[in-house]
């Protein structure tokens, strides 16, 4: 049997929970004060996944990077192989927030989105 002590990221209480688990198996949640502290822990053990913030070049615009990040959380064990796409990756200005910069980054099935404007110069 594993233990893992974790601090719930899912809500502002910051929750301590420990999660007891084997192999794919979750034999406890404690310390949680909501569901979704359980929810978290759970997925947080098993699968975790994280949201990816970056730049990416853009040639033509008003700034040299325009910012983005992942639409949605990504495996954890994805993030340097998304990193790497990421850094190679460029656009051509102007970009809208949402934008899609790259698609499908490192094989997730999730999109890199701008989250901002950068107009042309």
């Amino acid at each position: 049997m594993e233990k893992r002590n974790l601090t719930c990221i899912g809500c502002p209480m910051g929750c301590q929970i420990t999660v007891e688990f084997e192999g794919e198996e979750i034999l406890s949640v404690k310390g949680n004060t909501c569901a979704i502290g359980d929810k978290y822990a759970r997925n947080e053990v098993l699968h975790p996944e994280r949201t990816v913030t970056s730049t990416v070049y853009i040639s033509g615009g008003k700034l040299p990077r325009v910012p983005c990040k992942t639409a949605s959380n990504i495996p954890k064990d994805k993030i340097f192989e998304c990193m790497k796409v990421i850094n190679h990756a460029a656009v051509k200005a102007p970009v809208k927030i949402g934008d899609v910069l790259v698609e499908d980054v490192a094989g997730t099935g999730v999109n890199v989105v701008a989250t901002r404007n950068v107009e042309a110069v």
